[in-house]
């Protein structure tokens, strides 16, 4: 998918900061120049899918949450699954074309997914994507099982004290493309987070 650009800064409330993590692959469109998961309440039947969800996957809502892949394999679209909004891909959306304005960015916890988040960060305050875009959050979708190792926990530190970071543990079931026995805390958070209302004001988180 290509990548657009608009002169001058975009309209977000988040930026990076001089100590972000350095650059990601080239086969990032945001490199250019211009999980244990914890228990909550049982998991409805299948992966949590919302009504929106099919809806928005190849259409344009300018009030539904776009979600935005900082690289492959991020896990954004089994956010969109589970969440609803629009999957946009690893691209900024067009608010004057009428895609979704408030945005999340999504990246692996592994090293080259937080260099791509970061790299994704600064395009974002260097005006290298369209104007109006208002970043919700990142959210860091565990890349395996158990803790992270110090040096990545420091690269999150990073990212976290120029934007709202969100994580979301290692899920099984999206592996395995299989029903959640349990949803995780952290996901009910999050759906909360987008205005999504697929688990219910009763979760607890």
């Amino acid at each position: 998918m290509r990548q657009t650009t608009a002169p001058g800064a975009p309209a977000v409330r988040q930026t990076t900061a001089p100590g972000a993590p350095a650059a990601q692959q080239a086969a990032s469109p945001f490199n250019s120049s211009v999980r244990k998961a914890s228990s909550g309440r049982p998991a409805e039947q299948g992966r949590g899918r919302s009504k929106r969800a099919g809806r928005a996957a190849g259409g344009r809502s300018r009030e539904e949450v776009g979600w935005v892949k900082a690289h492959g394999g991020s896990g954004a679209t089994s956010l969109v699954e589970a969440l609803g909004g629009v999957d946009v891909g690893d691209r900024w959306p067009e608010p004057a074309r009428g895609e979704p304005y408030r945005i999340v960015l999504v990246g692996r916890t592994s090293a080259s997914g937080l260099r791509s988040v970061s790299r994704a960060l600064g395009a974002l305050k260097e005006g290298n994507a369209p104007q109006g875009l208002e970043l919700l959050a990142v959210v860091l979708v565990a890349d395996a099982p158990g803790r992270l190792p110090i040096g990545l926990l420091r690269r999150i530190r990073v990212l976290r004290s120029v934007a709202h970071v969100h994580r979301v543990p290692w899920i099984p079931a999206w592996r395995t493309d299989s029903p959640m026995k349990y949803v995780p805390r952290q996901l009910v958070t999050l759906s909360r987070l987008v205005g999504s209302d697929v688990y219910g004001e009763g979760a607890g988180s």
